[in-house]
């Protein structure tokens, strides 16, 4: 019997395992929106000596993006869950995930160091909200969101030597 439910629950995680990427990876293509036709003003700015070459920003985000959506996978399929906490957890997420694109159309769109700032600060916030909230939803997903803060930390940086570089 338990074979007639296996597919279908299966076939279920799949779909959300493959809306969680697409969801993840549409607020990355957002971000590039903004980031791609600025790039020649990016080129332009002082940075630090620490500043990684530019070819390393879509390799690090997309193996970002990727532990993201398996994050929201797990928490979005955990067994058995109160579906009001679910909700919330999966509520917290896409904030901060509008945050992170926010970040793109701040900083590159409109090409201000300082706006990206204060929406970069934002969004460590609202990582470490999303990692507590996973934290008590399902472990795995909140360590998979850790490289994620490690590097918007370092972006901060980043972002913050850029501003005061380039003031």
């Amino acid at each position: 019997m338990s074979d007639v439910t296996v597919g279908p629950l299966r076939l279920k995680s799949v779909m959300i395992l493959v809306g969680a990427f697409a969801l993840c990876f549409a607020a990355a293509q957002l971000g590039s929106w903004a980031t791609v036709p600025n790039l020649p003003w990016y080129g332009g700015l002082q940075k630090p000596a620490f500043n990684p070459p530019n070819w390393a920003f879509p390799v690090a985000w997309s193996i970002l993006y990727a532990l993201m959506a398996i994050s929201l996978w797990r928490v979005a399929t955990v067994q058995p869950l109160d579906p009001g906490l679910r909700l919330r957890a999966i509520g917290v997420f896409l904030v901060q995930l509008a945050i992170n694109t926010t970040w793109s159309f701040a900083f590159f769109g409109q090409q201000s160091p300082a706006l990206g700032l204060v929406v970069i600060g934002i969004l460590l916030v609202a990582i470490v909200i999303t990692i507590f909230v996973f934290q008590g939803i399902d472990r795995l997903a909140a360590w998979l969101l850790v490289p994620y803060l490690a590097w918007v930390g370092f972006a901060s940086l980043l972002n913050s030597s850029i501003w005061l570089m380039n003031a």
